[in-house]
């Protein structure tokens, strides 16, 4: 009796259940049919002329609005070289024609290469990544309404790994700089570039860190101070946007972390105030006008902190300040903390390296720093490198400092053992073109674009008024000969 009950009642509660699930299922089709989303709602009527933002973002991110900002803006860049072999012997030089013939080692190779730019004003002036473009003999550029125009280099900046490139070309499809400092850690961010020769490819992430540096450039200039990401970002994408929701430029993407050279979830950008203040610099002087504040710094961890006897792990340290600098000037010394920037705290040194590179040379910065027990406050004036607050004439400028590079005699005895009649060693080298050609210590310049050089005189002569590929022949101490090509 028991156990009929039991059927009847579980008989009677699948039918209840039944009915139920039917009902949800007509009300949860008529709510899809009959009435629309809110967002839906927000999405039909949305005004993109007006606003940047799609429906509720929270929930709902939409980069439509920001894609079709910038995709006109966005170009592909085609770039070919030709490599030559570094070094030769002269014992072997009359075998190469020989060698070639025969399918063997030749002096020169001609490489492909290639990545993305952007259109920062509509006479044809294109920022991309210095690497991209750096002693490339042809340059492509590829617009987004497939047109393609060859471009030239204006100029460059191995210290950012940034370069102005321009086609002759009229009302083009521009992005303006927006405003890097603006954007913080959590936000939406696409990037828009030509991954794998993929054009206009636009992939979205958000923001991961700010003022990263991964030390990754080779110049002693160096300026890292990236915007990370976790956009999809490979090969290809260097030099091209980096952009808020709203459609702002706010970052050259130049890098990705990976052990496959693909992207595996880190990525970097170049800020845009860096990358702005590199841009016109190059457009108006044709290499851009550094300011010093003339410190080495370093950030503050717990071993520094207890090395030096700081009470908190706040701000920058102060290892040395160059005499006669903008620093020195001010009163800065070994041992002080800078704590505040134009009124924002800093805490690494390569937000600081980057606000200072972001100023122009002649202009005021307030510094709030710790020395010993007191917190003071100064006013700084930024200088060039030669301790003026005005711009550099690129007449004004040494070759040593053009260069990167020292140079003295060789001695008679070097002179006569490798059978010289002239040359001009290097016997300092750091951060120039001759140290990005490959050029070591100790190399002995013979020959600048077959100009036989014997003094400094010498080579300043050879470079005056030159632009593009530059020709360097000379040799080793040890007798083997070398030829080089950089671009100035």
């Amino acid at each position: 009796m028991k156990k009929e009950k039991v059927e009847k009642f579980w008989n009677y509660f699948q039918k209840v259940m039944s009915v139920c699930t039917l009902v949800l299922f007509f009300i949860v089709i008529y709510s899809f049919t009959a009435s629309p989303s809110k967002a839906s709602e927000n999405r039909n009527n949305y005004n993109y002329e007006k606003y940047a933002i799609i429906g509720d973002t929270i929930k709902f991110p939409d980069f439509r609005y920001a894609a079709k900002k910038a995709i006109p803006a966005v170009v592909n860049i085609k770039t070919t070289f030709t490599f030559k072999n570094i070094y030769y012997d002269d014992f072997f030089a009359p075998f190469y024609d020989f060698f070639k013939f025969f399918g063997g080692p030749s002096r020169e190779q001609t490489i492909i290469g290639g990545g993305s730019g952007i259109i920062i004003s509509p006479e044809g002036y294109i920022i991309t990544n210095n690497h991209i473009v750096q002693d490339a003999n042809i340059i492509i550029v590829t617009l987004n309404d497939n047109r393609e125009f060859q471009a030239k280099i204006i100029g460059n900046d191995p210290s950012t790994d940034l370069a102005i490139i321009k086609i002759d070309a009229k009302n083009l499809p521009y992005m303006e700089f927006g405003n890097s400092d603006d954007i913080e850690i959590g936000e939406w961010v696409l990037a828009v570039g030509n991954p794998f020769n993929l054009t206009s490819t636009v992939t979205a992430g958000i923001v991961s860190a700010k003022a990263r540096n991964i030390n990754i450039l080779e110049s002693a200039d160096a300026v890292e101070s990236f915007i990370q990401t976790d956009a999809a970002v490979n090969p290809g994408n260097s030099g091209g946007a980096l952009v808020d929701i709203y459609g702002n430029l706010i970052g050259i993407n130049t890098a990705i972390a990976t052990k496959t050279g693909a992207f595996i979830g880190y990525s970097f950008a170049i800020p845009s105030n860096l990358a702005k203040k590199v841009a016109n610099d190059i457009i108006n002087y044709g290499f851009v006008q550094r300011p010093y504040l003339g410190v080495s710094i370093t950030d503050i961890n717990s071993e520094i902190a207890k090395k030096y006897n700081i009470d908190e792990i706040k701000g920058v340290l102060i290892t040395a300040v160059t005499p006669n600098s903008a620093a020195f000037k001010a009163g800065l010394d070994a041992g002080d903390v800078i704590l505040k920037l134009d009124g924002e705290e800093i805490n690494s040194a390569s937000r600081l390296v980057e606000k200072i590179n972001e100023k122009n040379i002649g202009d005021w910065i307030t510094v709030e720093y710790k020395t010993g027990n007191k917190v003071k406050t100064a006013k700084i004036q930024l200088l060039n490198k030669y301790g003026d607050s005005k711009p550099v004439k690129r007449e004004d400028m040494t070759v040593q400092s053009i260069l990167g590079a020292s140079f003295e005699k060789p001695s008679p005895d070097l002179m006569a053992k490798l059978n010289l009649d002239h040359g001009l060693q290097i016997i300092n080298i750091e951060g120039g073109p001759l140290q990005r050609a490959g050029i070591k210590k100790d190399f002995i310049i013979t020959e600048i674009d077959h100009k036989p050089i014997n003094s400094v005189e010498d080579i300043e002569k050879a470079l005056k008024n030159r632009k593009g590929a530059v020709l360097i022949e000379g040799v080793y101490p040890n007798g083997i000969r070398a030829y080089y090509a950089f671009t100035l």
